[in-house]
C-alpha cells in the first residue's frame, strides 16, 4: 500500500509531463488529480489503525541504493505513525489543491505541466516524510526544492516570478548547505545514515567533544545546530524566511501546497523526526526555541501591514512555524505535530479562500480594493470566516471547546510555560503574536468582506471593463498569468459595472472540505496529539514524547489559560474598530508612527540589509573577475593576445608560400648558408 500512496504522483507527474500538449489538458487533469484521491484515500486508511492504536511501525525495503565500504543507504520506506500524520496531510490537500486548479486554472493554456509539477512535488514531499534514512531524506528535500522552484516561476515570463523562483532556490540552498554538513558529520559520528541506528546510539554521544572550525565543541550541538539550519531554510525562519512572501508571485494553488501543508512544514518534520538527537543538547533545543519565537514575533508584526491578501496569509504561515519550531525547542513535539496537522486545514483553506476573492476580483490582490465581497461571494466569505476562527484560536478555555487553532496553538503556549526556562520567553512572545495573528486575520476579513466595495480604483477591474466593453481591446494583453477577463457584467449598483461572482463548483467543494478540518480537528484528535497517556500510546516512540512536560501543561494556571482567548479577543476588536467602526484610525497611526510602519512595511529591512551584506558584493566580485579576470587577463593574453600574435606571424610567412619550386630552392640554400655560417664560427 506504501509503495502506491509514494509512486502514484510520481507516475501522474512523468504521463502528464511528458505527455504535455499531445496528452491534452482533461487528461493530464483526470490522470493527476484521480492518482492524488486515490493516494489520499490510501493515507486515511493506513492513518486510521495508528489512530486506533491497531498498527505498529514497519519498514518496506525496495531496493539497495547505495553500497561502499561500510556505507549502506538502502531505499526503504518507513511507515510510523509520524509517517502516517503527514501522510494524510500531504495527500489530502495536495488532492484538493488539484480538484480546486481544474477551476482557478481553467484558461491557462500550458494546464499539463502545471498538474505534473503539482504531482512532482507531492511526491518528492512523500518521499521525504517515508525515508528511512538521512540520505533518502535529503533526495525528498532537495526534490520538494525543485519542484517548488518550478512552481513559483512557473510563469516563466514574468520576470517577477522568475526572481521569486531564483530566490527560493538560492536562499534554501544556503539551509542546504547546512543540512548537508549535517548528515555528513552523523555518518562521522555514528558510521551509518540509518535514521533508527543514528536515534538509538544518539544518548549514546551525549557529553562527547567533536572538532569543528580548528574548535573543539559538543558532538551532538554542532550537529544537530547544522541540521537545524537546513530546517530554518526550508521552513522559512528568520535569517532565512526572505523568499517565502516573494513565492506568492506563483499561482495560488501553489502557495497553498507550498505554504499550508508541505514544503515548508519539512523543517518541522526533520526536527521532530530526529527529536532524540536534539534532545542530548540543551544549547541546540534554546536556540531552536529562541529562533522560533523570533520568527513567531517578526512574521506577525509585518502581517499587521500587508495589503497583498496573499501576503498576509504567507506572514501568517511564517509565523504559525515559528510557533511549531519553539514548541520543538521546549521538548513538546506533540505539540509542535499537532498545529502541523491542523494548520494544514485551516491554512490551506485561507490560501483557496483567498484564491477565490482573487478569481472574483478579476487576479486583483489588492485588499484596498476589495470591501463589501460577503454578498456577492457569500461561501467563500463563510469559508474563509472559519478559517479566521480555527488560525486565531477562537474556543472557551473553560469548557475546553473551540476551532482547530484553538486546541493546538494553545497546546503549544501552555507546554512553553509549563516548560519554564527558555520556554517562559517564547510564552510571553507567543501570546503577544497570538494578539497580532488576531488583528491581521481580521482585518483581512474586514477590508475583503466589509465596508462599501472600492473596486473602481482597481486597474486591474478598469481593464476588465474596458475589455468587455470593447473600449480597449489591448490593455489586458500584457495580464501575465494568462488568465482570460471574467465576472465582468454591468451591476448598476454604483460599482462601476463591475460585480463579482462566486467561484465555480469545483473551487468551493475543497473550501468545505478543508473547512470541515478547520472545525473539527483539534476536538477529534487533540487527545492523541497531546494527552499525557494518549500522546503516549499513539506516538508509540515515534518521537520524543514528554508525557510528563503534557501533564504539566494541562495543569497551568487559568489566567496561563485565558492568556491566548483575551488577547483574541483584543486584537479582534481593535481590527473592528480600526477597519468598521473608526476607519480613520489606520491613517492617523501612519501619520503618528510613520517610522514604524516603514520599518515594518520593509520587513524589518531584512532584504535590504542582505542586498548590502551579499548581493552587493557578490556583483562586485562577479565584475572584478569579468573586467580584470576575463577581459583583461584571459581575453587579453588569449584570443586578444598570444593568439593574435599567432595570426599575424601567419600573415607574414604565408607570403613565404609562393608555389615556385626555385622559391624553395633558395630558402633552402640561404638555409644551408648560414648553418655553415654558423658551424664554422662555432
Amino acid at each position: 500500500m506504501i509503495q502506491l500512496i509514494v509512486l502514484l504522483p510520481l507516475l501522474a507527474a512523468a504521463i502528464a509531463g511528458l505527455g504535455n500538449k499531445a496528452l491534452g489538458k482533461l487528461p493530464a487533469k483526470i490522470v493527476t488529480t484521480g492518482a492524488l484521491f486515490i493516494a489520499c484515500a490510501l493515507s486515511w486508511v493506513t492513518f486510521i489503525p495508528f489512530l486506533l492504536g491497531h498498527a505498529e511501525a514497519s519498514v518496506t525495503p525496495l531496493f539497495t541504493w547505495i553500497e561502499s565500504g561500510s556505507f549502506d543507504a538502502q531505499w526503504a520506506l518507513r511507515v510510523d505513525t509520524m509517517t502516517a500524520v503527514m501522510l494524510v496531510v500531504i495527500t489530502s490537500v495536495s488532492s484538493l489543491v488539484h480538484l480546486y486548479s481544474w477551476g482557478y486554472m481553467d484558461e491557462e493554456p500550458d494546464q499539463p505541466r502545471f498538474f505534473a509539477y503539482l504531482s512532482l512535488f507531492t511526491f518528492a514531499m512523500l518521499m521525504l516524510v517515508t525515508a528511512n534514512n538521512l540520505l533518502q531524506m535529503f533526495f525528498g528535500w532537495e526534490g520538494v526544492g525543485l519542484a517548488s522552484y518550478l512552481l513559483i516561476g512557473f510563469w516563466f515570463r514574468k520576470p517577477s516570478a522568475n526572481a521569486a523562483a531564483i530566490k527560493a532556490f538560492v536562499v534554501n540552498r544556503v539551509g542546504d548547505l547546512g543540512f548537508m554538513m549535517g548528515i555528513f558529520g552523523t555518518y562521522l559520528v555514528f558510521n551509518t545514515i540509518s535514521i533508527p541506528e543514528i536515534l538509538a546510539a544518539a544518548p549514546s554521544m551525549a557529553g562527547s567533544t567533536i572538532g569543528f572550525l580548528g574548535y573543539r565543541f559538543d558532538t551532538m550541538t554542532v550537529l544537530c545546530l547544522l541540521l537545524f539550519v537546513g530546517a530554518m531554510g526550508k521552513s522559512a525562519q528568520l535569517g532565512l524566511h526572505t523568499w517565502l512572501p516573494d513565492a506568492m508571485e506563483g499561482p495560488t494553488p501553489v502557495s497553498a501546497l507550498i505554504h499550508a501543508a508541505t514544503m515548508v512544514t519539512a523543517g518541522v518534520f526533520m526536527v521532530c523526526r530526529l527529536s532524540p538527537m536534539f534532545e542530548t543538547s540543551e544549547t541546540a533545543l534554546t536556540v531552536v526555541t529562541y529562533v522560533g519565537a523570533a520568527t513567531c514575533l517578526f512574521a506577525a508584526t509585518v502581517g499587521t501591514v500587508q495589503t497583498d491578501i496573499k501576503r498576509v496569509i504567507a506572514y501568517s504561515t511564517c509565523s504559525q512555524l515559528g510557533y511549531m519550531f519553539f514548541a520543538a525547542g521546549v521538548g513538546a513535539y506533540g505539540a509542535a505535530m499537532f498545529h502541523l496537522f491542523t494548520h494544514a486545514f485551516f491554512k490551506a483553506l485561507l490560501f483557496l479562500g483567498a484564491g477565490s476573492v482573487i478569481h472574483a476580483m478579476h487576479h486583483e490582490q489588492d485588499m484596498r480594493y476589495y470591501g463589501g465581497l460577503r454578498k456577492s461571494i457569500p461561501i467563500t466569505f463563510w469559508t474563509m470566516t472559519l478559517g479566521t476562527l480555527a488560525i486565531t484560536g477562537v474556543g472557551l478555555p473553560i469548557i475546553g471547546v473551540g476551532f482547530a487553532g484553538f486546541y493546538s496553538k494553545d497546546g503549544i503556549l501552555e507546554a512553553a510555560y509549563a516548560a519554564g526556562g527558555a520556554g517562559t520567553g517564547a510564552f510571553i512572545v507567543g501570546v503577544f503574536a497570538a494578539l497580532l495573528t488576531s488583528f491581521y486575520s481580521w482585518r483581512l476579513v474586514f477590508l475583503t468582506f466589509f465596508g462599501k466595495p472600492r473596486w473602481t480604483q482597481s486597474e486591474h477591474i478598469q481593464h476588465a471593463l474596458h475589455d468587455a466593453h470593447g473600449h480597449d481591446d489591448h490593455a489586458h494583453a500584457a495580464h501575465d498569468d494568462g488568465h482570460d477577463d471574467h465576472h465582468v457584467h454591468d451591476a448598476g449598483d454604483g460599482t462601476g459595472g463591475y460585480h463579482p461572482h462566486e467561484s465555480p463548483l469545483v473551487m468551493l467543494i475543497p473550501l468545505l472540505v478543508l473547512s470541515l478540518g478547520a472545525v473539527f480537528a483539534g476536538f477529534v484528535f487533540h487527545d492523541q496529539f497531546i494527552g499525557p497517556e494518549g500522546g503516549i500510546e499513539f506516538w508509540k516512540g515515534a518521537l520524543a514524547f514528554d508525557s510528563h512536560l503534557m501533564h504539566e501543561a494541562h495543569q497551568v494556571p487559568t489566567w496561563v489559560k485565558f492568556s491566548p482567548f483575551t488577547v483574541m479577543l483584543t486584537g479582534l476588536v481593535i481590527a473592528w474598530l480600526s477597519y468598521i467602526r473608526n476607519t480613520d484610525w489606520p491613517r492617523r497611526f501612519v501619520a503618528t508612527f510613520g517610522g514604524l510602519y516603514q520599518f515594518l512595511l520593509n520587513k524589518w529591512y531584512f532584504d535590504e540589509l542582505y542586498n548590502f551584506l551579499f548581493v552587493k558584493p557578490a556583483f562586485a566580485i562577479g565584475r572584478f573577475f569579468w573586467k580584470f579576470g576575463d577581459v583583461g587577463f584571459i581575453d587579453r593574453f588569449g584570443p586578444n593576445g598570444l593568439a593574435a600574435l599567432v595570426v599575424q606571424g601567419n600573415k607574414i610567412t604565408r607570403r613565404l608560400q609562393s608555389g615556385y619550386l626555385y622559391t624553395y630552392a633558395l630558402v633552402m640554400l640561404i638555409g644551408l648558408a648560414a648553418a655553415a655560417t654558423w658551424a664554422m664560427t662555432r
